[in-house]
């Protein structure tokens, strides 16, 4: 349909670097004007445009962006003087970075232009390659030209993720001009009715970056998920969750929330928990708008959804999925009693919360429904006393955020589950949320915070406009930013999932502190986190009443806040560890009539603004510096050894993949050790006879070599494991031999998992250049899970594994 359209001349038109759009482009011009306010801390380009009117209705609208920053790999082919004028006198790369990820195409206007050419686009520094099933896995293809215009299509809807892109001059016939190099960009309209900021930058970078990602994957009729197009670019119920919660308080396009709560209801994919998160997103959105009408409409989906939970509860059912994050199951491969426990504790917590909604309803035959199921299942967690021990922190958050448990409960859980930094990180952001979510109803601000740091900061630090689908904080002491990510379980990586976007929310409603307190904030509470880290806090939340807006200044002592017609509000004055000596309210002496030890309260405030002056003494306190522990030291690399193993490893045993024949090892497994387990991996037998010195020798002295490698590009098989159970706890050396025996650009990394909790116990580890051979030696002192990923290349390929 869109070829159709363009080789019918429905196109956009350019003269020059300037944009001239047809009357019958393939979607109209951006309608919106640049009236709002500036955010240089948000990453994206439109964040001061304004729409008249936004709808959920509407339809996507175009702009295009010219590039931040040009370079070719051969600077003598190239004239770059004027970047608008590229002249190109012979082979080369031209790499053009746009500054931030755009749902994009990319294009290009060359008259003269003669040759074999090539584009590339990529939301990391190097041309992106997705997984079999996409409708063009390898994002590089030749063009297609429309009269003097050259346009990279990938996909029947054109768009991907963009925010670098290449021109591949491989053969030129004849000096040639390239003109107007730009990315045509999509977008619903959707205005910034929402804001957040305060003393922290890197926080409010967050939140806009949160909200910038969720704003990219908003389409015609749904909220999309991914924006590389690698075949699951529709709308995840589970991952809806947290890119709608984000969106209420960034945007205020409840309508279109609504629009994508019907659009997701009677999906189902076999993705057990993802239907109660729907669950959840219908009250989130009722407690944001009081839509009782919706609610309504859909409660009999809902009882439904909740019903069948109570059915599972305690059957161990097929979850399929409830994360990448290896304690939870790594994704699709491992089910886990972690998984099966968070999914326990969500199950509660969804009874919890639709009992609470329904007794606002004026439902009460079903709130009694539904607190009863809630009641008897935490009766009968409890027949267990040391319940708590046995979680995790995935499914620790959940109880948590079910909201029975007891002070004692969580005491014990924020011992068990949340004391260790490194441990408290989950591989998704998406499950981050709910983590971050339980600290703060625990208290445990300074902990969220820090936790928010490793891994929301943590990607804008390795060059991130938007956020991950996974992430590890050590990936930024393994990589530059921007470089290409680590390929794992969950495919081939995205770097624009909003379902990690629900970092949005909760700075708006636990920094700021804006929450509701009934249906629709007719009433709310403006309940702000302030301390030596976050010392002022200013920002905006959309209801239907209209926005409020708070600010809170530790140092000026300044409190200021809007509550809307039709709305109360019970305003908290922070004492963040400070004496508070003297309030004024218009300039008037208040003695405050409620106060606990860490607020001072005004109940009830009606519509108005509401200037408080504070006059604080003393000072906040640092919070204490929380290290991150790692079990066992970064490894050893070897490249000097190659083929010639004996006497320097392998005293213990080792194993040499698929070294006689494919499927064919030879193997010595050392005493300490059950037989290992392989997982995921395909199987390649190189050479039976060769001289190259990297080929491992046998005791014969005959080189071989086979390897065991990742089955890429094979969706979810980007990466393979290896088990090694021990007999018994003791200190040993395990030696991993890469080789890449073909040259094919193979960079690979490697994750070592505690193999009986599943707990991350080494910084990730990137394998480099290992067409030489490469051996990687680590020291363990129990069993193990290896992880072995694909980062570049065509696979990921381990040739031997030796104990020491």
């Amino acid at each position: 349909m869109y070829k159709q359209l363009l080789a019918a001349g429905l196109v956009l038109c350019y003269t020059g670097s300037s944009q001239v759009f047809s009357q019958n482009s393939l979607y109209p011009p951006v309608s919106g004007a640049c009236t709002g306010e500036a955010v240089p801390h948000s990453p994206d380009p439109l964040v001061a445009y304004r729409w008249n009117h936004p709808e959920a209705t509407d339809g996507l609208e175009i702009y295009t962006l010219q590039p931040v920053h040009v370079q070719s790999d051969r600077p003598g082919e190239t004239d770059m003087r004027d970047i608008s004028a590229i002249k190109i006198t012979g082979k080369c790369n031209l790499m053009f970075d746009f500054g931030q990820v755009n749902a994009a195409w990319f294009e290009f206007d060359a008259e003269d232009l003669e040759g074999d050419i090539e584009m590339s686009i990529s939301e990391y520094n190097e041309p992106a390659v997705f997984n079999a099933g996409s409708q063009h896995p390898v994002k590089t293809a030749a063009p297609v030209r429309y009269g003097n215009t050259w346009r990279l299509e990938l996909n029947k809807e054109l768009y991907e993720g963009v925010r670098f892109a290449w021109i591949h001059i491989h053969q030129l016939n004849k000096p040639a001009t390239i003109t107007a190099t730009r990315l045509v960009c999509q977008v619903k309209p959707t205005n910034y009715e929402g804001s957040f900021s305060c003393s922290d930058t890197l926080l409010t970078r967050i939140w806009y970056t949160g909200a910038y990602d969720v704003k990219l994957n908003l389409l015609k009729d749904y909220f999309g998920a991914i924006l590389m197009e690698r075949s699951d670019r529709h709308s995840w119920t589970g991952d809806a969750h947290t890119s709608q919660a984000a969106s209420m308080v960034a945007f205020g396009n409840y309508d279109f929330v609504k629009t994508n709560l019907r659009h997701t209801s009677t999906q189902y994919n076999g993705i057990l928990s993802y239907s109660l998160y729907w669950v959840l997103s219908l009250m989130d959105n009722y407690y944001y708008t009081g839509d009782n009408a919706l609610l309504d409409e859909m409660l009999e989906n809902a009882c439904h959804k909740l019903d069948v939970a109570y059915e599972h509860y305690g059957t161990d059912p097929d979850l399929h999925f409830y994360g990448w994050d290896e304690r939870l199951g790594a994704g699709f491969e491992n089910p886990s009693q972690e998984a099966q426990n968070a999914y326990k504790m969500l199950s509660i917590q969804a009874w919890n919360e639709f009992g609470k909604v329904m007794e606002w309803a004026g439902k009460e035959a079903l709130a009694e429904k539904y607190r009863r199921y809630a009641a008897e299942k935490t009766a009968l967690l409890r027949k267990n006393p040391s319940w708590t021990a046995t979680f995790g922190v995935h499914a620790a958050a959940d109880a948590v955020n079910a909201g029975f448990t007891r002070p004692d409960e969580q005491e014990a859980l924020r011992h068990a589950a949340f004391g260790d930094r490194l441990q408290r990180m989950s591989y998704s952001p998406f499950n981050q949320y709910f983590i971050i979510r339980a600290l703060a109803r625990l208290n445990l601000y300074d902990e969220a915070l820090s936790t928010v740091d490793d891994c929301w900061g943590g990607q804008l630090r390795y060059g991130g406009t938007t956020f991950f689908e996974v992430f590890r904080s050590s990936w930024n002491t393994i990589s530059r930013p921007n470089d290409a990510p680590v390929n794992n379980q969950c495919g081939y990586t995205s770097l624009t999932h909003p379902w990690s976007a629900g970092i949005t929310k909760w700075l708006s409603e636990e920094i700021l502190g804006i929450t509701p307190v009934a249906p629709g904030f007719s009433s709310f509470r403006v309940k702000p986190r302030l301390s030596h880290a976050v010392t002022w806090v200013k920002g905006a939340v959309p209801t239907l009443h209209g926005r409020i807006e708070a600010s809170f200044d530790l140092q000026t002592g300044l409190c200021e806040v809007t509550v809307p017609p039709g709305a109360t509000a019970t305003v908290y004055i922070p004492k963040a560890g400070l004496k508070i000596k003297k309030i004024t309210v218009a300039g008037k002496s208040f003695k405050p009539g409620r106060e606990d030890g860490n607020y001072v309260y005004f109940p009830d405030l009606p519509e108005g603004n509401y200037r408080i002056q504070v006059t604080y003494a003393g000072k906040t306190v640092p919070c204490k510096e929380e290290p991150t522990l790692y079990t066992y030291n970064p490894p050893v690399e070897d490249t000097q050894t190659k083929g010639n193993w004996k006497g320097a490893y392998g005293s213990k045993g080792y194993i040499l993949c698929n070294y006689d024949d494919s499927l064919q090892n030879r193997t010595v497994i050392p005493d300490y050790l059950e037989e290992p387990v392989f997982r995921l991996n395909g199987n390649v037998h190189w050479a039976s006879q060769t001289s190259d010195p990297r080929a491992p020798e046998d005791r014969d002295g005959v080189r071989k070599i086979g390897a065991f490698i990742t089955r890429d590009p094979h969706a979810c098989l980007q990466t393979m494991t290896v088990d090694l159970p021990c007999k018994s706890r003791q200190n040993y050396k395990v030696s991993l031999y890469f080789v890449d025996w073909d040259s094919s650009g193979r960079r690979s990394a490697i994750e070592i998992f505690d193999l009986e909790d599943r707990k991350l116990l080494a910084p990730v580890h990137m394998v480099r250049d290992y067409s030489g051979g490469k051996y990687v030696t680590y020291e363990f002192d129990r069993s193990v899970r290896i992880r072995i990923n694909q980062v570049r290349g065509i696979n990921a390929a381990l040739s031997g594994i030796f104990f020491d």
